[in-house]
Parts: C-alpha cells; structure tokens; sequence
C-alpha cells in the first residue's frame, strides 16, 4: 500500500518558528502529542505524520501573520478543515504548523439577488445551508461528510448532487488566500464571469493546500426548488443499472442525484439502517423542479428502468421519506464496515466517461471476487465517478500487498477508459504515483508552478507531486 514518505525536517527553523509564533499567539499554539496526532492523520489508513504544533487562526491578518513566520524559517505550514480527506492530505510529512481553522466560521454575506455568498473556511456545508433556509437558497455541493468549505474548495470536492450542480470548481466565484510568502491576494471578483488575465481561481481549487491557503471563499447559491421527488428502483445486475444511468443522462433528463448501490452495500445498508430494500443492485434519484416536472421526469426513468430490467421503481415527494433514504446512503461507509468487524476500510475512487462505466464497474467486481475482497461499490454514477471500499486486515501483509495491487490496476483501468485515478477524492499523498501516469508530462508543468508560487516548498509539501 502506499506510504507516507517523511521528508526532510528543517529542526533548527522548526523550533525557531514555534518559539515565535508562542510569543504571538499563547495558548492557541497546541503541541500535545493528542492534538497533534488528530490533525497528522484522517480517515486514510496511511502512516500518521503529526505536525509539530495546531494553531487556530482566527481572521486572514492572523494567518498571513504566521504564514510570514513559518516562510521566514523555511517551516511547513498545513491547512486543515476538519478532517474527512482520504489521501493522506493532512499528514505533516516534514513537520511544521499545522492551521485548524475551524474558529474561522462565519459566514461574512449573503447576496440573494445574486445568488451567492462569502464564506470562511471553517464553515461547514451543513451550517451554510442552515444559514440560508431562511431565505430560500442554499448550497448544492453535498460530499456526504460534513466537510468544511475551506477543505471542499482545496480538494476540488463534489458528491451526489454533481450531476446537475456540478463540482466546486464550477460553484466557486473567487478566493481570497494567503501565499507562500504571506501576501494576501484576491483572485476575482464577484461577478459572474470575467476575461481578465489567468484564472487563479481554478488554478487554487483543488491545489490541496500546495499553492495558498484559502481565507475566504465567494460562492455560488441556488434556489430551492419547489418542488424535490426522490425514486429507488432495483436492477438484476450493476450492468444493467449502469445502462439505465446511461440512457438517462443521453435523454437528457436533469437529475439532481443519481447515485448506485452493489448488492452487497445495499445487505450492508439494510443491516445498519433498518431498511428492507432488495438485495440486488440498487439506483437511488432525486429530481428537483416544479411539481409538474419532477413527476414528469421521475415517470420517463420509471420507463427506462423497465427496459433494462428493473423493479421495485418507487418515487415520493415525502421529505421523510427521503431524508430516511438518503441518510442511508450516506451512512454507505459505516455499514461497510459492520461487513467485516476489525478490518480498516480503504476507500478509493476512480472516474470514467459514463459511456465506459458499466464496463469499468463490471471489471471492478470480477477482479474484487477474483481477489477475494469484501469489497462493496457505491457511485456517483450521472458523473461516471464510483467508489470501491476494500475491507482489509491491516496486520495481514499479504492482504495488504493484494490490496496495493488492486488499487493500480483500478487506477490503471479507469485511465485505459480515457477517465482518472480519482473523481473527487483528490491526490494527497495516496494517489501520487498515479498522477504522473494519467498525465504524463503534463505533471512537470504542475511542478513548474509549484516551485514558482512557493518556492521553499513550504505549502503542504509531499502532496500531489513528490518532494
């Protein structure tokens, strides 16, 4: 399985920078070895690298501040939202400071006229939308976890809504961040769209805390509908629920979420949440619109799912009823893991053109029984994006040396199908060696801007690209 590589650790600025940064921010400066080892490790199974101290950083002046102190000792600095990354992107690989910034909470305007909204990075999706109910809008982006804005905007995240809203690269209007060298910069305006010189701003979301550190962030609202239908329906095989995503997305109907379940994550799901759904491949939906139209729209993939073999097709408007639904399918990760007690989940993503995802998930299941895993599948499957969770004893090195196997040859079968290595989960320290080969030489221009925008290689260092 991958590994964390420790890089080299600057001791001498080391200390030099925490001694500075005591004498400025006190008791916010946390060095417990408890703290240190929670920001240094996540829900990866990959080697914690605890930081050498957290600090919480309470406004952009503050964090431009420590920024300027860490780059004057040559001392790494890495952003932490809080917590749910898969890769590894929050382990201190060289040491350093690490910037909880989850007292950076608020949410500093809302434009309803305009449809979006300047938040901190500490807010979370779920007290956004909270915030926004009130006036009728709210932020579609939804990963599962109740991951921080910040931390959604740095790793390019997107989830089951993808589909019709897109991922955060398209719902980010602009970003203020914090460069290597302190400075405090903007990288747009709030209009909508805008000619004028490079787009840092895209360059910035999904750079993984590797270029700046994002202090606030201009969104993208929506309204919300009128009117919101959700519909489960049963098929015989993952192949035929994958040509049914298909058709559906080639007649163009505008689903909200699209989201498949194997027969083994739907057995997991019904033990963990009390649910009686057929254990066979399950696709979940949500239509949003008018009355009218989310009727009409759920009716059309009801015909559709009849051609490819499904059953069971049920569509509701009750809000509780979906909620219980939905909250089932994000809860997808706990119930895996009740499959196998004891066993550490690694959960890995890969992402293909919708027309080759019933050939790559259909692979995906071969090889897992040819392995031997307990291994279920979700998927954001409108985008072609799915997710593989291998239950793996982690004192077993054979296991785990199957496990490293499966997940290249996975990564190498998406980017064979013209697709990526990762969907959404992002690069971190996991995915690295597999970046070079779905982009080549391309991956040496990555480098070029890194070294350009910070470089002492103080920004995250050992994330995305090596060193």
């Amino acid at each position: 399985m991958v590994q964390a590589v420790d890089l080299p650790r600057n001791e001498t600025g080391i200390r030099a920078a925490l001694d500075q940064l005591r004498q400025r921010f006190g008791k916010r400066l946390q060095t417990g070895q408890s703290i240190r080892e929670q920001h240094g490790h996540t829900t990866t199974w990959i080697r914690n690298q605890p930081p050498d101290a957290v600090l919480f950083p309470q406004d952009t002046d503050e964090v431009a501040q420590i920024v300027r102190i860490c780059a004057a000792h040559k001392v790494p600095v890495i952003p932490f939202g809080v917590g749910t990354s898969l890769e590894g992107h929050v382990n201190a690989a060289a040491g350093g400071v690490c910037l909880d910034m989850s007292e950076m909470n608020r949410v500093l305007a809302v434009h309803a006229e305009d449809l979006d909204c300047v938040v901190q990075p500490g807010v979370t999706r779920e007290d956004l939308n909270t915030h926004l109910r009130d006036r009728g809008l709210f932020f579609p982006i939804d990963p599962g976890a109740n991951a921080t804005l910040g931390g959604m905007a740095a790793t390019r995240a997107s989830g089951t809504n993808a589909v019709r809203y897109g991922t955060m690269k398209d719902n980010v209007i602009a970003l203020e961040v914090v460069m290597a060298d302190g400075e405090v910069i903007r990288t747009a305006q709030r209009a909508r769209k805008s000619s004028a010189g490079y787009d840092l701003t895209r360059l910035l979301v999904g750079s993984e805390g590797t270029l700046g550190i994002i202090t606030e962030i201009t969104l993208r609202l929506q309204g919300i509908p009128e009117a919101i239908m959700s519909a489960r329906c049963s098929f015989p095989s993952v192949d035929a629920a994958c040509q049914a995503v298909m058709t559906t997305i080639q007649y163009g109907i505008p689903v909200a979420r699209i989201e498949l379940l194997d027969a083994l994550q739907v057995r997991a799901c019904n033990a963990y949440s009390k649910l009686d759904l057929p254990e066979t491949p399950l696709l979940l939906l949500e239509f949003h619109g008018s009355d009218g139209s989310v009727t009409e729209q759920a009716q059309t993939f009801g015909e559709i799912a009849e051609e490819f073999g499904g059953s069971g097709f049920q569509a509701t408007a009750s809000s509780e009823e979906r909620n219980a639904l939905w909250q089932a399918r994000h809860n997808a990760y706990w119930a895996a893991l009740q499959l196998r007690p004891g066993a550490r989940g690694l959960s890995t993503d890969v992402c293909v053109p919708v027309s080759q995802l019933a050939a790559c998930v259909v692979a995906t299941q071969e090889r897992l029984a040819q392995d031997g895993f307990i291994a279920p599948i979700v998927g954001h499957v409108g985008d072609g994006n799915f997710h593989t969770l291998l239950l793996v004893d982690a004192e077993d090195s054979e296991e785990v040396a199957r496990a490293d196997a499966f997940v290249g040859w996975l990564n190498d079968l998406a980017i064979s199908m013209d697709g990526t290595c990762t969907g959404e989960h992002g690069i971190g320290q996991g995915k690295r060696p597999y970046l070079e080969r779905e982009l080549g030489p391309a991956t040496r221009y990555m480098a070029a801007i890194k070294a350009a925008l910070d470089p002492d290689n103080i920004l995250n260092p050992g994330k995305v690209l090596p060193g």
